[in-house]
């Protein structure tokens, strides 16, 4: 076996400065222990003189510090602290490692150049950020600086070149954390897709300002580009101006405005187009948030959206927008929470109007009433022996110029006890609801009749008496250890019956009935209507949970309101009899059948109709991230209109789908159907693409906007990885569209 030629190693600490022969100092054959500020050299080969230059040949290693030199030659000056190395070399400081084939370095100030070097670092401080690359040269300006010239670089995996950054010139800071590049352009598969004299970028995925990534947006919209440029203000505020083109609608502009502070945050964000070719109108929109703590317990908020025209979201949102923007809120209000002498309470003081938007005209939508102001007070007093008093109180100015305007007055006291053992509990309560309104004279409109000034009142004792039980017992199911619980609960309330038709409705609307709804007082949202009751509220429900892993295998859920008095009122006040001696019946069933499946449903039978009101029903696999099929059934009776505005059927069915279909490759799908109708009242369809170093996403997606028409947008991003998107951002219509969606470049394909 041969035998390795002897390592010759020198340990030179920079005070020693006086001249020396190499020959004249013992050799040391083991590695010794490196001081601060000492730099230590090992090689096959040493010689020369320290006065001149020490000479390293055949697998040279150079420590100093944090900071190691590998090379098959190098020339060590030790009054400089400088190296020259070659034929290969590499350079390996903390988060960086720089190889090439000539090296010319100064070791203390950390300063030189290296030619036909290439640069590999990653973060040391956040998110862990790697960014590769090449030059013909590669200077070092001090520590943690660097300067790559005819060079390139990316954040992939090394040997991944399927894109890179090309420039003449980058410069590298990793004290601030910035990157910039003259005269670049970014190739992928080789081919040269954008150019830029200058541009910066953070190299930890923080924030900087400058040019952000561009945003192509297609479909029946028209072609459209956004140029957003990000300005990174101060640590606690930041802007963002936009400019924006449409092929079909003209030019405009965009901007946000941030900013966070220990006591008070919010946005200002505008669009801006001040000729739209299509409307021949400027159209604009502005959207305002701020939330405030001015001291201990009193904060003041407020929320503003307002918009140039009724077709705003029609022309420049998506469904959602769409969806969400018939009535937008523009509100202030401050908000006191305190206790005092063990009484606690909060107070609300709130002025608040909406701008309507009649989005479609075949259903035109009458204005809400705006509070201006709007008061609230609301106290609870623990007492002796576990009843605790309580008061909700409002005072409210409404106001509007289509209905007859006035204030109202509210004052509900109650006292609750609430009894608790580990077998049940039991919750009687007793209150005095009194309203009071003072109504202004009202010379009538197309909306509402002439009124004249009035004052009314209504004055309402309510009682109610809420108890549940509790029961368990352990079971196997599957061969698993599980729990059942049947958990039964009443619930009984009085509230005399009264009419109501004389008194205005500000606010008021009959909710829906749900489970949660059938154990509460009152079946109107508001406080201008009231339903008689003497009745109760029978339910029952059943749970399946597995022991060991806490899901909840199967819900089952029961319940009905049964009356006995069939007194009731209506929206409008009126008195009115109630046909049956039930309310409708409610069933429900669902839960995590195992950690892949998910099902949910809900039944509703209308006993005073004799037919099926509503039916919800959904089931979900979804196996890991990235693998998710769901199937979703909605029925629900005259709960939908014709093209003529006649209520009819709602029956709709909502498929979507996101699966990997080879390697690398997902499929995107998502199906919204009107089964009475015979339409798809959405579809969209894509393909997402990740190759662990840049991701691409294709989405094509179609929807109706109103009874006659439909809308189209095109989405096609490309996504660096830890760098940025390019396109048009598919991420929030995914997300809302299909259950259970994730984004693929955080998910692994295992196909």
């Amino acid at each position: 076996m041969p035998l390795r030629p002897t390592r010759l190693v020198l340990a030179l600490a920079t005070a020693f400065c006086a001249p020396f022969a190499l020959a004249d100092e013992p050799v040391v054959l083991t590695t010794p222990d490196v001081k601060p500020d000492q730099t230590h050299v090992t090689a096959d080969d040493l010689s020369g003189t320290m006065d001149e230059v020490l000479k390293a040949r055949g697998d040279v290693v150079v420590t100093r510090n944090d900071q190691t030199v590998n090379a098959d030659w190098l020339d060590y000056y030790q009054d400089k602290n400088r190296v020259k190395a070659g034929d290969r070399f590499t350079l390996a400081q903390p988060g960086a490692v720089v190889t090439g084939h000539d090296l010319d370095y100064y070791l203390d100030s950390r300063t030189g150049k290296a030619s036909d070097a290439t640069f590999d670092a990653q973060t040391q401080t956040g998110p862990k950020r790697r960014l590769r690359g090449d030059g013909q040269e590669i200077g070092f300006e001090g520590p943690d600086q660097y300067q790559l010239r005819q060079a390139r670089f990316n954040t992939c995996s090394p040997g991944d070149d399927t894109w890179y950054i090309k420039a003449s010139a980058i410069d590298l800071d990793y004290d601030r954390n910035v990157g910039v590049a003259h005269h670049a352009h970014l190739e992928f598969e080789g081919v040269p897709v954008f150019y830029t004299p200058w541009i910066d970028f953070p190299l930890d995925g923080g924030r900087k300002s400058g040019v952000l990534a561009p945003v192509i947006s297609g479909g029946s919209d028209g072609f459209g580009i956004d140029i957003p440029y990000y300005f990174n203000l101060a640590p606690n505020y930041d802007a963002t101006l936009t400019a924006r083109y449409n092929a079909k609608r003209g030019a405009g502009v965009a901007g946000e405005f941030r900013y966070l502070e220990p006591s008070y945050r919010g946005t200002l964000y505008t669009e801006q187009m001040p000729n739209d070719r299509t409307t021949d109108s400027s159209r604009w929109l502005w959207n305002g948030t701020h939330s405030q703590t001015l001291v201990p317990g009193l904060s003041f908020n407020y929320i503003a959206t307002q918009v140039s025209d009724d077709n705003y979201f029609k022309d420049f949102g998506n469904r959602q927008a769409i969806a969400d923007s018939t009535n937008l809120d523009r509100e202030a209000w401050f908000n006191y929470g305190f206790n005092v002498a063990g009484i606690g309470g909060s107070a609300m003081l709130r002025w608040q109007r909406y701008q309507t938007l009649q989005q479609d005209p075949l259903s035109p939508v009458t204005p809400p009433y705006a509070r201006l102001p709007q008061l609230t007070l609301n106290l609870n007093k623990s007492l002796e022996d576990g009843p605790s008093a309580n008061l909700a109180s409002e005072w409210t100015y409404f106001s509007s110029d289509v209905q007859q305007s006035g204030r109202r007055f509210v004052a509900y006291p109650s006292v609750t006890w609430r009894l608790d053992k580990s077998w049940g509990y039991v919750q009687p309560k007793i209150g005095f609801h009194y309203t009071e309104y003072s109504l202004d004279s009202f010379a009538g409109s197309s909306i509402a009749s002439a009124a004249p000034s009035s004052t009314q009142t209504r004055e309402l004792p309510i009682t109610s008496i809420d108890s549940g039980l509790y029961f368990d017992r352990d079971t196997s199911f599957f061969g698993r250890d599980h729990t059942q619980t049947l958990e039964p609960r009443l619930y009984y309330v009085y509230i005399p019956t009264k009419a109501q038709n004389t008194l205005p409705n500000f606010d008021t609307s009959e909710n829906d009935i749900n489970y949660a709804q059938l154990f509460t007082e009152n079946r109107f949202s508001g406080s201008d209507r009231i339903n008689g009751a003497n009745q109760v509220t029978a339910g029952l429900t059943s749970r399946l949970i597995d022991n060991e892993g806490g899901l909840e295998r199967l819900r089952l859920t029961f319940a009905q309101r049964y009356y006995f008095s069939r007194d009731d009122i209506n929206l409008a006040g009126n008195t009115t009899q109630r046909t049956t001696n039930g309310s409708d019946f409610l069933l429900g069933a669902g839960g995590d059948l195992t950690r892949d499946w998910r099902f949910d449903s809900n039944y509703q039978y209308s006993q005073a109709d004799s037919h099926t009101d509503q039916i919800n029903a959904s089931l979900r696999y979804n196996p890991a991230p990235g693998k998710t099929l769901s199937a979703r059934y909605r029925y629900g009776y005259n709960q939908d209109v014709d093209i003529n505005n006649n209520p009819e059927t709602l029956r709709q069915v909502d498929l979507g789908a996101q699966w990997p279909i080879a390697r690398r490759w997902y499929g995107l799908a998502r199906l919204n159907y009107s089964l009475n109708q015979r339409k798809p009242l959405e579809q969209l369809a894509g393909f997402e693409y990740n190759d662990g170093c840049w991701t691409l996403r294709l989405v094509g997606q179609r929807y109706v906007t109103d009874l006659v028409n439909v809308k189209t947008k095109f989405y096609v991003q490309v996504e660096l990885k830890d760098l940025a998107g390019i396109g048009s951002n598919p991420l929030n219509t995914l997300r809302l569209s299909i259950p259970g969606y994730s984004k693929i470049n955080e998910t692994s394909n295992d196909f």
